[in-house]
């Protein structure tokens, strides 16, 4: 092998420098930029593939979730078939009348306490409630069931302020009668939500 003159190494190892630092150049400027591009391409191929699965789920669930609001405004619209409509006052003594024909309370009076008001439990409700005030005797258990079962059988009504006191009666099989006195109160169906649940 021959040996190489001074100026010619010094040429060579110029050229040496020369290819490493273009190499260099490239592997920073070129190479390195393309992997990272490629990194976030594979990062967002992944993210658009978990939002397509996601997308793909929910056009999948959406006859359930189609079925499930059919099913929810059913129960709706059968749970508002109870609701006072018209003469609201009327229509809820009506429907007291109807029920207690089953019972044993003596219902003397029946007193609107308010008139159609805004519900004041939620913000927004989208029903109003009207309020009725009945009084009357009966036996400690005939008020327990009557309560019981019409709270039951009307799951839109509420019996509040139920007040108990000793009835003066004279009647012997009287005796043991108390004197109540509760507030029902019912929601109203507002215009929108009963035509939206009655197409």
């Amino acid at each position: 092998m021959n040996r190489l003159s001074k100026e010619k190494r010094s040429q060579l190892i110029l050229v040496t420098l020369v290819v490493v630092g273009i190499i260099a150049g490239l592997w920073f400027g070129v190479i390195r930029s393309q992997q990272e591009d490629l990194r976030s391409l594979a990062s967002k191929k992944t993210e658009d593939l978990n939002k397509l699965g996601q997308t793909a789920d929910t056009i999948k669930n959406s006859d359930k979730a189609k079925k499930e609001l059919v099913t929810v405004s059913n129960e709706l619209a059968f749970a508002e078939r109870d609701m006072p409509s018209g003469d609201l006052y009327l229509s809820l003594v009506n429907t007291i009348r109807k029920f207690n024909h089953d019972y044993n309370l003596q219902i003397s009076q029946f007193n609107p306490t308010s008139g159609d008001a805004a519900v004041n439990l939620l913000s927004r409700f989208p029903y109003r409630q009207v309020t009725v005030s009945i009084s009357g005797m009966a036996h400690y258990h005939d008020i327990g069931k009557f309560v019981a079962d019409f709270e039951n059988e009307f799951p839109t009504s509420r019996v509040l302020n139920l007040e108990l006191t000793p009835a003066s009666v004279t009647a012997a099989e009287d005796k043991e009668k108390l004197s109540f006195k509760m507030d029902i109160v019912s929601l109203v169906a507002s215009i929108g939500t009963r035509s939206a649940s009655n197409p």
